[in-house]
């Protein structure tokens, strides 16, 4: 309970002082509204059912290219761990993608696919997938090799001593990985939704930047802030749970 005042200290002090800068009308309503009338409007957008919407979408979206993306970087490091010489075959073509930047590609995805979800998707895949595949890799192929020949010993298959040693040795990495690529997948769509969408959390925020309202812009803010933090603590969780049972074994 102390942790999680310390940890609100900051975030009232702030608080405060956006409330306080209203009262005192440094600024107008127009360009920066009070934290209250900024919680009213999420409120309101909450009990109609439109910030629900918009969130139930982006998050479709999110998960769909997520899991795409987590299974292309799986089967990538899976690929550099039981097979070391084929990564030369596929190498380049992964640095060349990794240094694009995914909004890049916005124009020509929609000019192929038109605004529909498969742009989005294909950006939120190119954003985490980088990010998952570096630290699924880096736990799949730095398995101790003592824990391999034991493997070998036992006459495990090569796929035994993937699933039975090398996998269990990587799952803190991949969980890492899955953390931090799922934060890429978060800031992706919201781009992609300020461009190419009619809907969505980003869709949100431009929608209400065309109409001057900056209590909603906040409210699209703080939406994609509090849903982040929420799925990163679950992921904070996993990764604590997985440490705790490997330095129980």
């Amino acid at each position: 309970m102390i942790e999680i005042l310390k940890k609100s200290v900051l975030i009232l002090v702030i608080f405060a002082l956006w409330q306080v800068v209203c009262e005192l009308e440094i600024f107008t309503p127009y360009i920066l509204p009070s934290p209250i009338t900024t919680l009213k409007t999420m409120f309101d957008m909450s009990l109609s059912g439109e910030l629900i919407t918009h969130v139930m979408i982006s998050f479709k979206r999110i998960f769909i290219g997520y899991a795409f993306a987590f299974v292309l970087a799986f089967a990538f490091g899976g690929v550099a761990a039981l097979f070391p010489k084929a990564s030369i075959y596929y190498e380049w073509i992964l640095e060349f993608f990794r240094n694009v930047p995914p909004l890049s590609l916005i124009a020509i995805l929609v000019l192929w696919f038109g605004i529909n979800e498969t742009p989005k998707i294909i950006i939120i895949i190119l954003a985490s997938f980088f990010p998952m595949f570096l630290s699924i890799q880096k736990g799949l192929t730095s398995c101790d090799v003592k824990l391999i020949e034991v493997g070998k010993i036992f006459c495990f298959s090569k796929f035994e001593i993937f699933y039975k040693i090398i996998l269990k040795n990587a799952i803190r990495d991949i969980f890492v990985g899955m953390r931090i690529g799922f934060g890429y997948a978060m800031r992706a769509i919201v781009g992609a939704e300020m461009i190419a969408a009619s809907s969505g959390l980003g869709y949100l925020i431009l929608d209400a930047e065309e109409l001057s309202r900056a209590d909603r812009i906040f409210v699209g803010i703080f939406t994609i802030g509090i849903c982040g933090v929420l799925i990163d603590r679950v992921f904070l969780f996993l990764i604590f749970k997985f440490s705790l049972l490997r330095s129980e074994k």
